[in-house]
């Protein structure tokens, strides 16, 4: 493709120049660049892309294109031939001609995506697995890691930017792959990052209280999930699967179908596809589920009622991709929990010890009263390990605190991911919380031996929660990062406590 070829599949205010060379890349990190490529500058939320152009012509870029007036006609003037575009909205133009320059993927794939505040990572890694089991091969992007026609690669954000969608969706296509599975961020929703691909089926999973650092409000957070079903900046989708357990499904339910999407809701006791009855086992959990499309007991292995409700959402959505529902009935036994998703750790210790990526006040309300479920029989202990991301939203600290102290008897608190703040004062604002809770609780800011501690203080038939970093492998400090596995953490721990896995 050259330049001149690219003008057209991208929506401009005003082109200068031309050029009959090929394009070699689209890129929108001028560090990326390489001889023949065209830079996208494009203004964000923390920096402006516009202010790294001499550095990407420096590179070798072909073709400059801004979304900002001013630096336009600068380049007329000041680089007279230089191929430019001026558009109106840059992430906009940057899906457009990654698009063209991957030869249209999204034409080729089916797409799903996956929003809400928790579960997007089951659901999706869920929907896969279904799909996979169907015979489909897919594309799944999401927080823990990206799936390529079943090759794994790490994850750099839950939801990238458009580009490097389109160049995972190019891939897929090249190997074989029919769907795409992706979550989708609010951030990503709210910033454009999604522009480019028309979703066949839209999932939300629930809204609950974060990333107020960002939106400001819990309405500003639900306007930008919502533009995933209402058709105002991207398409609607075909078919949009919402959760009626939810406070916010009736109301968006009722917007995706005026945008004309077809809605199918999923919950327990309520929705068209539902679990009527269900009974949690500490291996996982028998469902009847009831749906439009037939009736069925299942046995899953994901523990917990909210993997209750992951579950029907991704079973919901692969049938709307067209998987039989004796298919789903067959598939359900075989699935697999996610990893960092209540995930166990078992050094032959007495007691239970799980790695969640709980962080937020309903997520550990969730996962506490999952752990509750499982000792109130035999009267053993909740222990809770947690902690607060630092540069992200403080209003939810001293929620948390307390949502944790109200559901476990002892609770640790100590460091997560401080990033540029002191993780001392990021427990000073969680504690608030905890005094309230009336839990005996204690502080410990390095998360090592915060582990330690928590592990330390369970006894035969106690269940120990580490929540917060689920499957990441970093911990992200003001000055560094450093390797940081919570179940590598916690396998050690328990060595020196004297428990050996296989003992």
């Amino acid at each position: 493709m050259t330049w001149d070829e690219l003008i057209p599949e991208i929506a401009h205010l005003g082109a200068a120049g031309g050029s009959g060379a090929a394009v070699t890349a689209i890129e929108y990190d001028s560090r990326r660049v390489r001889p023949g490529a065209v830079f996208v500058a494009m203004k964000g939320g923390t920096t402006d892309g516009n202010r790294y152009i001499d550095k990407a012509l420096a590179a070798g870029a072909l073709g400059i294109v801004t979304d900002a007036a001013e630096t336009f006609d600068h380049l007329l003037v000041y680089r007279p031939g230089l191929p430019a575009l001026e558009v109106e909205h840059g992430r906009r133009a940057l899906a457009q001609a990654s698009a063209a320059f991957f030869h249209h993927p999204e034409r080729t794939l089916a797409a799903t995506g996956i929003t809400g505040t928790n579960g997007k990572t089951t659901t999706a890694f869920l929907l896969e697995s279904l799909l996979n089991r169907a015979g489909r091969s897919a594309v799944l992007i999401g927080t823990i890691e990206y799936h390529v026609a079943g090759e794994s690669r790490p994850s750099l954000h839950t939801t990238p930017e458009s580009r490097d969608v389109f160049e995972l969706m190019a891939e897929g296509v090249a190997r074989g792959a029919t769907e795409l599975v992706t979550e989708v961020s609010s951030h990503a929703l709210d910033q454009g990052r999604m522009a480019g691909i028309a979703f066949d089926v839209a999932v939300f999973t629930n809204l609950t209280r974060d990333h107020l650092d960002y939106h400001r409000t819990m309405d500003n957070y639900f306007a930008a999930k919502r533009l995933l079903f209402d058709g105002t900046v991207y398409p609607a989708p075909r078919v949009a699967v919402i959760n009626q357990n939810d406070p916010r499904g009736e109301e968006l339910a009722a917007v995706a179908r005026y945008a004309g999407a077809e809605v199918r809701t999923y919950g327990i006791g309520k929705g068209a596809w539902r679990a009527g009855n269900f009974t949690l086992t500490p291996s996982g959990a028998t469902i009847d589920l009831e749906t439009p499309a037939g009736a069925a007991r299942v046995e899953s292995r994901l523990a917990g009622e909210v993997n209750v409700l992951n579950l029907l959402a991704a079973c919901a959505a692969a049938h709307a991709r067209g998987v039989g529902f004796d298919d789903l009935v067959n598939a359900v036994p075989a699935l697999k929990p996610v990893p960092g998703r209540f995930q166990p750790v078992d050094a032959g210790q007495p007691f239970t010890v799980i790695v969640d990526y709980a962080h937020t006040d309903d997520a550990l309300r969730n996962l506490t009263a999952l752990a509750r479920q499982m000792t109130a029989a035999a009267g053993k202990r909740v222990i809770t390990l947690f902690g607060c991301g630092g540069d992200r939203d403080r209003t939810k600290r001293p929620r948390m605190g307390e949502a944790a102290g109200r559901g476990s008897d002892f609770v640790v608190a100590t460091s997560d991911n401080p990033r540029s703040e002191d993780p001392r004062a990021i427990l000073a604002e969680v504690e608030p919380g905890l005094r309230n809770s009336g839990i005996e609780y204690t502080i410990e800011p390095d998360r090592a031996a915060a582990i330690r501690l928590a592990l330390a203080a369970a006894s035969a038939g106690d269940v120990v929660l580490l929540a917060g970093k689920g499957h990441e492998n970093e911990q992200v400090l003001a000055d560094r990062i450093i390797p940081f596995d919570d179940a590598h953490v916690a396998l050690s721990m328990l060595g020196e406590l004297g428990y050996r896995e296989g003992q």
